[in-house]
Formats: C-alpha cells, structure tokens, sequence
C-alpha cells in the first residue's frame, strides 16, 4: 500500500471539462476514442460500451482510461446507428444535447453526467493509461457519485472558488478510482507489473526528458544518453518496464500535446505539427488522424463548438 500511497502523492490531477447530456437518439460509436480519462454516470436511459455490449445500469458509473478505444451505445442497443468518431465529433450536437443547469442534473429523462480529466504520474505519464486498464463500471459508490455531481454543479455556476472546488474534487475522483481498483482487486496482474516502473528513476528521468524536449530529437541515442544506458539496449529496458516502445509512447505524448495546443492556442496546424517535432506537415496530419479517427482542423472546430 505504501507504494500506491507515493503515487498518488506524486499525481498531477488536472479537470478537463465537465457535461451533463440528454441523449437525443441511440448511436453505437464503433471506435471511440480520447485522450482523457473520462467518468461517466448513467442518470436515466442506457449505456453500454465493448464489444460484449457490457450494459450499465442508471446509477453506475462508467470509467474509460484516456487512449483506450472501445465502441459505446449511447440509448437503446436494440437498433442503435451506427457511426464512427469521426462522424460522432463531427455532428456531436445532433446526438447530444448539452445542459448546463444545475437544478436538472439528474433529472432529465436519458441523460448521463460526466468529467474528464488528466492524471499524470510526476507531471510526465497518465498513470491509467500506464497501467493498461480497460474501461470497467463502478457500481455503488456513494462518494464518487456526489463528487461528480459537485463537479457538475460547480461548473455550471460562475461563484467564487468554483475552480478551487473542481480541482479538489477532481483529485477526490481519481483518488476514488484508485481505491476501488485496489478494493475489489481489479487488474491485479497489471497493476504488479506496471506499477514498479515508477521506481526506476532512469526511466522516471527519460518521462521526464521527452515531456521538456517534446518537440526535440528523442531518438534512441538520446534517450540511451539520459538513462546512462546503451543505444542498442535503451528499446529493450523501456519497453521491458513499460511494454510498450519507446517511439510509440512519444508519437502518443506528441499526440496528446498536439490536441492540448488545438485546444488552447490559435497556432495553425504547420506551426503546432512542428512545435510537437514533426517537420512534415501532412505526415503529422495523417498519423493525427490514423490516432484520433478526426483530422487536426475538425478537432479544433470541435473543441471550439463545444466551449461556446
């Protein structure tokens, strides 16, 4: 338990955005996909999510790990449309409607609440996705249930503190899931194997290397040359804590610093593409959109859409 203690101690737990959501029609979205790590509860109506179509009852909560695609039903999984996230982000406002008084959460008939939110190991790793959880439900926590709703509640009002609140009860959140995993003992295998590598700190020093020089050369060699390791070795080590290599872990952070730039600067696609190392604009615009199913340019219009 000590060393889930010094993880959390060492979380960087920042809220992205808060909805609460009528579903206006049933769509199955065959291959959704974020980087954030997103809390939902289902307050009327249904959802179900992968491929079993796992069903949540009203009340649950559904956990999706930032980077995990999955498909999701939103409404009835009778005779559900269906469509890819591609099309769910472009047309977002024909599926959903967005409400944002505080007096209806909970109330509208086939809604959902939900935060998304980043939870990074030493300002450097998402500590979720890192661990290779799948989404799962939680069921019957009464305390995750008001903090979400606090959140929502917070957000929709313009009240002094309101950022302080959601920040405290974002962390409550993550803290929360936490706990559960460890309670019912979910992804035991996965949380022995992946956590340890938080306590090598050559590989905590090359986290933290790729997320100062994101936009820099992180070839191997470099990499080998800040763990004090060899060229021909540095793959392996990484790859052997992680399971994952080190050249797709820094297309996904390349990634994940591309949308943040979308989403809070006015920077065009060439200067953003370069500024996260990709010199080749159109080679950046294809992986972004082989990683996201969603060109750059629409992921911004739907960032923009969504925060008017």
């Amino acid at each position: 338990m000590e060393d889930y203690n010094k993880i959390i101690e060492s979380l960087g737990v920042r809220f992205i955005k808060a909805r609460h959501i009528r579903m206006q029609q049933a769509i199955r979205i065959k291959n959704f996909y974020d980087i954030e790590n997103s809390l939902l509860i289902l307050y009327d109506g249904e959802v179900s999510f992968g491929e079993d179509g796992i069903r949540a009852e009203p009340g649950d909560m559904l956990f999706i790990p930032g980077g995990k695609a999955l498909s999701i039903t939103y409404g009835s999984s009778e005779n559900p449309k269906s469509i890819s996230n591609e099309e769910f982000l472009t047309f977002r406002e024909r599926y959903f409607d967005s409400r944002r008084d505080p007096a209806e959460i909970g109330k509208i008939p086939h809604s959902f609440g939900l935060v998304a939110f980043e939870a990074k190991v030493f300002d450097s790793v998402n500590f979720f996705t890192s661990l290779d959880v799948p989404p799962f439900l939680i069921k019957g926590e009464e305390s995750l249930t008001h903090a979400l709703k606090e959140i929502l509640a917070e957000d929709f009002r313009d009240e002094a503190g309101r950022g302080r609140i959601i920040k405290i009860k974002t962390e409550e959140i993550v803290i929360n899931i936490i706990r559960y995993i460890l309670k019912h003992r979910l992804f035991v295998e996965q949380l022995a194997t992946n956590s340890t590598y938080f306590k090598d700190p050559r590989l905590i020093d090359i986290f933290t290397y790729i997320k100062d020089n994101i936009g820099g050369d992180l070839s191997n060699k470099v990499l080998a040359n800040v763990a004090n390791v060899s060229e021909d070795y540095v793959g392996q080590y990484f790859k052997m804590l992680t399971g994952i290599n080190p050249q797709d872990y820094i297309e996904y952070q390349r990634m994940e610093a591309a949308v943040n730039l979308l989403r809070t600067s006015k920077k065009s696609i060439r200067a953003i593409g370069a500024e996260v190392g990709y010199k080749d604009t159109a080679y950046f615009c294809r992986r972004f959109k082989m990683m996201f199913g969603i060109p750059a340019g629409k992921m911004r219009r739907r960032e923009s859409l969504m925060n008017l």
